[in-house]
């Protein structure tokens, strides 16, 4: 490089980190918060909490859709800021949007187990909204370990589900191509991971670990080269905005309840006992073949944390004989605050279930 290049280089990266220093100093905390669209508490037990969202419009859909997301990290990445939100999306659509906040589990929690989650927690908000609106059934959206949980659910009560959308939601856990899922067990099985020492000793799962663990997947990528990347982003208020959210989602990882991480690291990532029929909730088996509400299945093409193919295994199980299945060309995280998802993904969410209203 010629000594004028590196100069002008030098000069113009100088000229960009006094830029952001002078936006970071501008920062407040709430300019960083998380959840963007307006939302009230309708119902709570202990730490568990259902949001019901406000519209901006009106209602052009009577059933409402439960959203019901993974127990690892927060809920609102479906709502991260103002253009970025999943959220917001479908309600301009006419949906009418409930989310589940599994909150912040505590020593208290450590024996907390799926039959709570599934059977509990989600049967009792599934039952509030129906109560409240007064209908047999409504929908669920069902998103990553969520759409896991929903899927399951619907199995169980398929009484109560009148459509069911999983997005980017695991079936298949025994793929060898995925560090996650080899790191979970599908290919060492029960001598990956000793889940019952990391329970009993830990009781709760640290969310720190799983962040840990997580990161470690595309170390380079997530650990190394996005902080390289930041003088040329900080200069920007909006871009330094979207990357501090970011960053607050990542790393604001709840602990997770020993009970429930020993079962749902043992019966579906070693034993993948959810495509055999082996998964027992409570004292009842899940059978995906009891699903059979229309079913609408999104995955992401570039997903390295749930691989397409776990994904689109649900074809084989399902017992629905209304079943589309839809892609985008996105990672995991892409698909909630993608700009070209976030205009093509929801509307055909919505349009999926105006057809089958």
């Amino acid at each position: 490089m010629r000594l004028e290049d590196a100069t002008h280089e030098y000069t113009e990266l100088t000229k960009k980190l006094v830029k952001g220093i002078d936006n970071l100093s501008q920062l407040r905390e709430e300019d960083i918060e998380i959840g963007a669209t307006p939302r009230e508490v309708v119902y709570q037990d202990g730490k568990v909490i259902l949001y019901h969202f406000k519209s901006p419009v009106e209602k052009t859909l009577k059933t409402p859709v439960l959203i019901v997301y993974a127990l690892v990290n927060r809920p609102f990445m479906v709502d991260l800021q103002e253009d970025r939100s999943l959220v917001a999306n479908l309600l301009k659509l006419g949906l009418d949007i409930y989310l589940i906040d599994w909150g912040y589990p505590s020593r208290s929690d450590r024996w907390l187990t799926l039959d709570d989650y599934l059977n509990g927690y989600i049967d009792d908000c599934v039952d509030f909204i129906r109560k409240t609106h007064q209908l047999d059934k409504i929908n669920l959206l069902g998103i990553c370990q969520g759409g896991t949980f929903s899927l399951c659910y619907s199995s169980l009560h398929p009484d109560k589900v009148k459509n069911l959308v999983v997005m980017v939601a695991p079936i298949d856990f025994h793929q060898t191509e995925t560090l996650l899922n080899m790191r979970g067990g599908c290919t060492l099985g029960p001598e990956a991971i000793d889940v019952d020492l990391m329970v009993e000793a830990l009781g709760n799962i640290p969310g720190d670990f799983l962040n840990l663990e997580f990161l470690m997947l595309k170390p380079q990528q997530l650990g190394i080269q996005k902080y390289m990347d930041f003088p040329d982003i900080v200069d920007s208020e909006d871009k330094l905005l979207n990357f501090l959210r970011m960053e607050k989602w990542i790393f604001d990882s709840p602990d997770q309840a020993g009970e429930a991480y020993r079962q749902f690291m043992k019966d579906f990532y070693q034993g993948n006992k959810l495509i055999k029929g082996e998964v027992v909730i409570g004292d009842r088996t899940v059978n995906l073949a009891n699903v059979t509400m229309p079913v609408l299945n999104l995955y992401a093409e570039k997903d390295h944390l749930v691989p397409p193919s776990s994904s689109l295994a649900l074809g084989k199980y399902v017992g629905s004989k209304d079943y589309t299945v839809q892609s985008f060309p996105v990672g995991h995280i892409g698909m909630y605050v993608s700009g070209k998802v976030q205009r093509d993904l929801p509307p055909v969410i919505a349009n999926w279930l105006k057809e089958r209203a």
